[in-house]
């Protein structure tokens, strides 16, 4: 049997990797199925509802209006000032008009695919990507505590070919997974739009964007699952890669947020890595430097810089094969024993 064949045997029958995998499914699951309560076909009676609701609106408005135009005239022919508490004219200018109740706003929630889905790709490249970093990253750092790394290493000494097939065994897991939940989930979203959302408009082109989106999510994961297969590998300890995810947030999300704000950065949020990740699924990300706000003619032009998926791609690239690179190094150079 092949060491490729064998490991993928070893990742798929550990216990943390099933149970891990059942929770994935049963979150996907609830999300889904919850969602579908929470969306509602909007039939011609839904519709028809809501048009006599805003109708009814619009009259218990004017009658309102009506009596307080009558209360003010009565109150200014006993001499009292009324401006205060009624407004000028006793507020005759301000008549409510049928535009102001628009039915919509009366209308239930109704899922909308073509418009929504991508959000929900982004929720689905969440999930399982958090799957693979804790997948990915006991992989290879129970095999580093329990010594299981010495032992194959004695049985195949090729450490770098030993290394690699692991990851290897980890990312075709982790690919093989999106592909199939991914199709679930599309499938699933798609039935609620069908039975209980719209999917008007749902083109040949909104396909090939939604598949884009789904390559974007599924290259993320399989990044962070490589990313934290390395710091694992890097520090012979699953607790290496998450202390260090955990260091990467507070630094990035807390510290450099702070810093750029006390030292007034312009567009200060480029240096965080939840606007990459943004970019990465929205295609950009703008970001706007209020403080060169130019005011004229009541209206504010503030300074923009754009982040586009493109450097998001060079910042998740070059972070990946950074440590990558660091942890076969370190497997090549260390002392196994």
């Amino acid at each position: 049997m092949s060491l490729f064949v064998t490991e993928l045997r070893r990742l798929t029958k550990r216990r943390l990797t099933r149970l891990l995998l059942v929770l994935l499914v049963v979150g996907l699951a609830t999300v889904a199925t919850a969602f579908s309560f929470s969306s509602q076909k909007l039939s011609p009676e839904v519709v028809a509802a809501a048009q006599a609701e805003s109708d009814a609106q619009y009259k218990r408005s004017v009658q309102e209006w009506q009596r307080t135009v009558t209360e003010c005239e009565a109150a200014q022919a006993k001499g009292e000032q009324t401006e205060e508490r009624y407004g000028p004219n006793c507020g005759k200018d301000y008549q409510p008009q049928p535009e102001m109740f628009d039915p919509k706003w009366n209308l239930p929630y109704q899922f909308d695919f073509r418009a929504e889905f991508p959000t929900f790709i982004a929720v689905f490249a969440g999930a399982v990507a958090l799957f693979a970093f804790i997948v990915g990253a006991s992989f290879v750092g129970a095999e580093w505590n329990t010594g299981g790394m010495m032992n194959l290493l004695l049985w195949r000494p090729r450490r770098l070919a030993v290394l690699g097939t692991k990851l290897a065994a980890l990312l075709t897991t982790v690919l093989g997974l999106s592909v199939v939940l991914g199709a679930l989930w599309t499938a699933a979203f798609w039935l609620i739009g069908t039975s209980r959302g719209t999917t008007a408009k749902v083109t040949a082109g909104v396909w090939r964007s939604i598949g884009l989106d789904g390559l974007r999510a599924v290259a993320l994961i399989l990044v962070v699952g490589a990313v934290a297969f390395a710091l694992a590998s890097l520090g012979r300890h699953t607790a290496m890669a998450l202390g260090a995810a955990v260091a990467l947030f507070a630094v990035s999300e807390i510290g450099i947020r702070i810093a750029v704000s006390v030292l007034s950065v312009p567009f200060g949020e480029r240096y965080v890595l939840s606007t990459y990740a943004q970019s990465w699924f929205m295609k950009q990300a703008e970001l706007f430097d209020y403080d060169t706000c130019q005011f004229a003619k009541g209206a504010c032009e503030p300074a923009k810089y754009v982040v586009t998926w493109e450097q998001s791609a060079v910042v998740f690239g070059v972070g990946a094969v950074a440590a990558l690179l660091a942890a076969f190094w370190t497997m090549r150079r260390r002392d196994i024993s």
